[in-house]
């Protein structure tokens, strides 16, 4: 075994993670920087220390760790998540306040977002209660300080940041309103005590997660979130996860670009089978929910990019968008090789025809379409990183992670 075999195989054993997930340069970096920090003189002295001190293998964790997160990021899962929490309250009627849990909550972005959208929404802070859980003792200490610089507040609608935040010296402060609402504390998804510690919720956000483990680790984890899951509950995922739970027996709820996923079984009526969007970044045209959140929390809205610039080639690309999030797929791909016949190619069609191939469980025509995509337009978001998933879903990891670095280096570049 190397050297940093056996570290490698620490950090899977403690908090589950495929460090061919994320490259084994990148775990190499902070073992060297945690070398220098302790002034161990190599890897197997760091190796003995690191073994005498919890304290120094919660630094390694931390140093691996590397919180990439903001709020209201994928937006339709806030306003997904105001719909079914109305509903949800309105069953309840009273008789308990809904629980929320935010897994892994890094430094509080998303759960202060699902306190900050519901509150937004006119529910009150008795009606619900959010629980924040990370490995990281850094990230929670951070998430509880609750001041935020420009990183944490990413896109073009932040009407919830002049109602909820103020400015202080550090950057902007959280509302101690939205702060009173989660709850924060250290933990770890394999900890086999969280389960029956926590009881189950009826919304649980677990979001860019499971890609990072081994597939048995993610049965693993998939037992316990379905077991922190109420039976009408509802889980939030990454974009990029969708496939995973489809194979471990869950099913899309079915609203457009929420990535809320519910168990096999239904428990209520039926949902009409929509084309699922399992991997994008921001949505195309998205269909609202059906409660609207109240400002100043609203979903993000693009919009299309036609190739043509034509009334005709916009409302085509519009109705594309519209059939796909309907669920018509025949319909979808019906219009999309309209467009292709009446108008110059265009990266967003090939990137639906890409999407309708992919829910469809062909992965040869989806991977053929991304590609087009991609051809046309290298930075196109959505088709970067459902063909990263796809290409992660093969076996292919490294076309993956170039995809998805192209993909992160894109979300960046309006900060600089």
């Amino acid at each position: 075994m190397s050297s940093e075999q056996r570290f490698f195989r620490f950090l899977q054993e403690r908090i589950g993670l495929d460090v061919a997930s994320v490259g084994a340069p990148m775990v190499e970096r902070a073992l060297h920087q945690r070398c220098a920090a302790v002034s161990a003189r190599d890897l197997d002295d760091y190796w003995l220390q690191m073994q005498q001190s919890s304290q120094e293998q919660q630094a390694l964790i931390e140093a691996v760790i590397v919180p990439e997160t903001w709020f209201f990021r994928y937006p339709e899962s806030f306003a997904a998540l105001v719909s079914l929490a109305l509903k949800r309250l309105a069953v309840l009627a009273g008789s308990r306040p809904l629980r929320i849990l935010s897994l892994p909550c890094s430094t509080g972005e998303e759960p202060y977002s699902i306190a900050m959208a519901l509150l937004d929404a006119g529910v009150s802070g008795a009606a619900f209660r959010v629980d924040g859980i990370d490995i990281s003792s850094g990230s929670i200490a951070r998430a509880k300080h609750a001041v935020y610089g420009r990183n944490s507040f990413r896109g073009l609608q932040q009407a919830f940041r002049q109602v909820h935040f103020s400015e202080c010296a550090e950057g902007q402060r959280l509302d101690e309103r939205v702060r009173q609402q989660v709850n924060l504390q250290v933990g770890n998804v394999l900890d086999p005590m969280l389960r029956t510690r926590e009881g189950a919720y009826d919304f649980v956000f677990c979001r860019n997660l499971l890609i990072y483990f081994d597939v048995p680790t993610q049965q693993r984890v998939f037992e316990v979130l379905k077991s922190l899951t109420h039976d009408e509950g509802v889980l939030f995922i990454g974009p990029a996860e969708g496939s995973l739970l489809a194979r471990l027996g869950m099913r899309p709820l079915g609203i457009p670009q929420s990535f809320a996923y519910v168990r096999q079984e239904p428990v209520e009526a039926p949902v009409s089978k929509p084309v699922v969007v399992l991997k994008p970044i921001p949505p195309v045209a998205p269909r609202p929910v059906q409660e609207p959140v109240r400002r100043p929390f609203t979903a993000f809205q693009s919009k299309p990019q036609p190739s043509a610039n034509t009334g005709t080639a916009a409302q085509l690309l519009e109705q594309i968008a519209q059939l796909a999030n309907s669920g018509s797929s025949v319909q979808a791909r019906a219009a999309c090789e309209r467009y292709l016949r009446e108008h110059e190619p265009c990266a967003q069609v090939f990137y639906w025809l890409g999407l309708l191939g992919d829910t469809a469980g062909d992965s040869a025509d989806a991977v053929r379409h991304y590609r087009k995509a991609l051809y046309l337009e290298p930075q196109h978001p959505e088709a970067l990183a459902h063909l990263a998933a796809l290409l992660a879903s093969q076996g292919d990891l490294v076309g993956a992670r170039r995809l998805q670095a192209r993909a992160v280096r894109l979300e960046r570049e309006p900060e600089r």
